[in-house]
């Protein structure tokens, strides 16, 4: 079974890393969250701590679906294991996705060269060579997925259950929410 892994650091965004998760798992997709801290526990950026699922270092990348960068901090862009993942992984053309921050990881790695791409406000500069469209919740160009910030997570997180089970599962999970 393929898998969607959402990746989490100290300071992440809780919004974003948890709504996506859930609105996922409302999908039934088969969704794991990995830490990036070498601990299990997790803490965000509001002080909420959550339990990843994995290690980093006991990701299976070969089930990998789709990799996940929630924001709230510029940690994401200094893991160098993560941040080799992402480009191979977006290399071979399977499905990467950044909101808030953590376009900036994809940018600085290049993926944004020639495409279109949201962010946070005050992170545009990071995305190298991307087209921003900066008033749009989600930006899908290619198997590149950005998002802009936390409130908006949930139109970001169904806009992968689209990609990845289609329109009317994500219509379906958005009724659900009340949101589509």
């Amino acid at each position: 079974m393929s898998t969607v892994f959402v990746f989490l650091t100290t300071g992440f965004e809780e919004i974003e890393a948890i709504g996506t998760i859930d609105v996922l798992r409302r999908a039934q997709l088969d969704v794991q969250s990995v830490s990036l801290t070498g601990e299990k526990q997790v803490t965000g950026a509001h002080a909420v701590t959550v339990q990843a699922d994995l290690l980093f270092e006991d990701v299976d990348f070969d089930r990998a679906q789709l990799l996940v960068l929630p924001g709230g901090t510029t940690r994401f862009n200094e893991h160098e294991g993560l941040k080799q993942q992402v480009l191979a992984f977006a290399q071979r053309g399977e499905k990467v996705a950044a909101i808030c921050a953590s376009p900036m990881v994809l940018g600085g790695l290049g993926l944004l060269q020639g495409r279109n791409a949201t962010c946070y406000p005050g992170f545009e500069q990071y995305l190298q060579g991307a087209t921003l469209q900066t008033e749009q919740a989600a930006v899908v160009d290619g198997n590149i997925t950005t998002g802009r910030g936390p409130g908006l997570t949930i139109d970001f997180a169904l806009t992968l259950v689209e990609q990845l089970a289609g329109s009317e599962r994500a219509q379906q999970v958005g009724q659900g929410l009340l949101v589509r």
